[in-house]
């Protein structure tokens, strides 16, 4: 039984959904068959988040790196996202979630992308739940991009030197209207980050669980959360000072 205090949860809830792949292998099935397995744990875990009061959900869905992998996987991922979207636009309405893309969208197919735009547009007015997705992700490229842009604004006078702060540097990033995340969730044994939002995780609580991602059930979703709850987010800071600011 999870006993989870609601005023304790994350506000931005980031999760690294692996082991779609490994699930399929340890069960002598094509590999998409544990992707098509891994969206209906999406569909549970978006909708349970939304349920529990969780403003974001973000969701590592396809990396930059993903594009390496074979070309047929590559187009089953890409078809399997884009039946997602059309299947699940009706859900988030009715959920109220407001669903956004962060990544590389110039990289996704024409018709993918045509899916993605759709959905925004029809979430755009919802007030409940962000859900992001990021597709052709890459925190490196985010950051070195973000950089870029300051660099020209610097340029053109737009700012100047002093106006450069960490708030300022994060408006640049793809998540410039999202709170860093603060709670971040990864799913089969893997211990990294993978390229996955480096500058909002500084002073994320990391969380890894050998379950692989069809298998991460709204029981091991819950432990997750009571595992959160029950950490003291210092900040660098020392016990006696957090408790003093309560």
């Amino acid at each position: 039984m999870f006993m989870l205090d609601k005023e304790k949860l994350p506000r931005h809830l980031a999760i690294i959904m692996d082991g779609n792949g490994r699930w399929a292998q340890e069960r002598m099935l094509k590999r998409i068959v544990g992707h098509r397995r891994g969206v209906e744990t999406v569909r549970t875990i978006v909708e349970e988040s939304s349920r529990l009061g969780i403003g974001f959900l973000t969701l590592f869905a396809f990396s930059s790196e993903n594009w390496l992998r074979p070309k047929t996987e590559v187009r089953s991922l890409m078809a399997l996202l884009k039946r997602y979207l059309k299947k699940e636009t009706s859900r988030m309405m009715t959920n109220n979630i407001r669903f956004n893309v962060i990544g590389d969208r110039g990289e996704l197919p024409d018709d993918v992308n045509g899916a993605v735009d759709e959905t925004i547009s029809k979430t755009a007015r919802n007030s409940g739940m962000v859900l992001t997705l990021a597709l052709s992700y890459g925190a490196r490229h985010e950051i070195v991009s973000a950089a870029a842009s300051l660099a020209a604004d610097l340029a053109a006078g737009r700012i100047c030197g002093e106006d450069i702060t960490e708030a300022l540097f994060s408006r640049y990033l793809f998540t410039a209207d999202i709170p860093d995340p603060d709670f971040l969730i990864r799913t089969s044994g893997e211990m990294r980050i993978s390229n996955f939002l480096l500058w909002q995780i500084a002073y994320t609580e990391l969380y890894f669980t050998t379950v692989n991602w069809p298998d991460f059930s709204k029981e091991e979703f819950y432990r997750a959360l009571e595992d959160f709850q029950e950490r003291e987010r210092r900040y660098g800071l020392i016990s006696d000072q957090v408790r003093a600011r309560r």
